[in-house]
């Protein structure tokens, strides 16, 4: 009767989940987006140069913001990740919640980048109706989040690689311009281009504020390498090498990037009517730049809804199995929460159709989504700092992956967050999307007390202590 003993000592088997690579390059793909290669355009306009402040000091939050999600997944991985660390640090309410806003947050994303490639489609079969490439990208992204959890990584893997190699190619582009003095107005580029109109704070301080919803809607995501890193064949090792890749990502892809096209391009110029990568491609004399930014930026689309359903599949999930969302959610078919998936697809057909109907509301998708994703973000760093005022100074020297600079960190961070909740409650442009946002959350607290998910949460308990 050794067999048991024997089998309970061998080391369990790894699952066939993802790898280091999947984790570093869906951190990636989260991080870079239509936010970066369009709407880049958008902040450069309200701020001026001063831009690279705002995605200095978004990129800081985004870094405390991940860290604190890797203190607590590492500490103790589970599936739902933030979902479930709000629940158990800052009541049943704050796990809903939570939850319920990352999901609103990803179909807003999910429809404007699905609504987008109907618009990128266009430009090769422009007499091709919408709801064929709405079909086509569904099937492609159904496919993928239905089948095993390592097809997906692989999918996700290889657009993240188109949209980092279009990013690498336009800074090394743009390097090549500025130190040979390519392009036929060489006079106008240079680091002048930072503080000779206007200075570097060309639009003051209202210009920097108005230009945070923009820079934070392209960071919008990123807090799925939590989710992510709970289907990771060791997170212990690959949550870690992830979100310390946060601060070398920032700098190379959004700050450094957006450095060359203000030092190439004076910033007024970039006007939005093309993209400032665009602009780069034809400085260099590639004629084919539209075509080329199209195939990055359809990828870059794909890999966002293909990203976004992955993490609100498990996020729900998780919910489901805390009697947080209904049952239905937490059934899964080899590890996959299929129910969820399909639900959410349903969910993304219904909102293309509002949004077709309409068109003009882009803006305002953008801003609800920074609020959505901002909320998420207060969330997650005020359960880390929850999950801290219960543990001893020696549980404190043992943790893992603990973040640096605490407290001070944390709360800049929650600061931060709440100056740009005021920003849009100061912004008229603003106040539909801050409206919108503060309903659903209304809303979603009435339908917490009146499906009585306060007396499930305790019922659980119970039968949790019981055990």
């Amino acid at each position: 009767m050794t067999a048991p003993s024997e089998s309970a000592n061998k080391p369990k088997p790894k699952r066939p989940g993802l790898n280091a690579r999947h984790i570093h390059f869906i951190a990636l793909g989260s991080a870079i987006g239509t936010g970066l290669f369009y709407g880049s355009a958008g902040a450069i306009q309200a701020a001026g140069p001063s831009v690279l402040l705002v995605y200095l000091l978004g990129g800081a939050v985004v870094y405390f913001m991940l860290r604190a999600l890797g203190e607590m997944s590492v500490r103790n991985p589970v599936r739902g990740s933030f979902a479930v660390y709000c629940r158990k640090y800052l009541g049943g309410w704050g796990g809903y919640i939570t939850g319920w806003m990352f999901a609103f947050e990803m179909m807003i994303v999910c429809l404007a980048d699905l609504t987008a490639i109907t618009i990128y489609m266009k430009f090769w079969f422009p007499t091709t109706p919408a709801w064929v490439w709405i079909t086509v990208t569904l099937l492609i992204i159904s496919a993928a989040n239905l089948a095993a959890v390592r097809l997906f990584g692989e999918l996700e893997f290889l657009l993240t690689l188109i949209k980092v190699g279009a990013v690498i190619a336009m800074i090394v582009g743009g390097a090549a311009i500025l130190a040979f003095n390519l392009g036929s107005q060489p006079e106008t580029m240079g680091v002048s281009n930072l503080w000779s109109d206007g200075g570097f704070f060309a639009n003051g301080i209202s210009g920097m504020a108005a230009s945070f919803i923009l820079v934070l809607f392209a960071f919008g995501g990123t807090e799925i390498i939590g989710v992510a890193g709970t289907e990771a064949e060791n997170p212990d090792r690959s949550i870690p090498k992830a979100v310390n890749t946060v601060p070398a990502r920032i700098l190379i892809f959004y700050v450094l990037s957006i450095l060359i096209i203000l030092m190439i391009n004076p910033w007024r110029t970039i006007d939005g009517e093309d993209s400032p990568f665009v602009q780069i491609f034809d400085t260099l004399g590639v004629s084919w730049a539209a075509a080329l930014l199209n195939v990055v930026v359809l990828s870059a689309s794909l890999s966002a809804i293909n990203a976004d359903l992955f993490g609100t599949g498990r996020v729900l999930a998780g919910l489901a199995k805390e009697k947080l969302a209904p049952r239905a959610m937490a059934k899964t078919y080899r590890d996959v929460p299929v129910m969820t998936v399909v639900m959410l697809i349903i969910a993304l057909i219904v909102g293309v159709f509002l949004n077709q109907r309409y068109p003009d509301i882009f803006e305002t998708v953008a801003a609800l989504a920074t609020f959505a994703t901002i909320f998420v973000w207060l969330m997650i760093l005020l359960a880390h700092i929850a999950s801290r005022r219960n543990i001893s100074p020696a549980e404190e020297q043992n943790l893992k992956f603990p973040v640096p600079l605490w407290p001070f960190g944390q709360w800049f961070s929650v600061a931060f967050i709440l100056f740009t909740f005021g920003t849009m409650v100061w912004m008229e442009e603003f106040h539909t999307a801050l409206i919108v946002g503060v309903a659903f959350l209304i809303l979603m607290t009435i339908l917490y007390f009146v499906t009585g998910r306060p007396q499930a949460i305790a019922e659980d308990e119970v039968e949790y202590d019981a055990k």
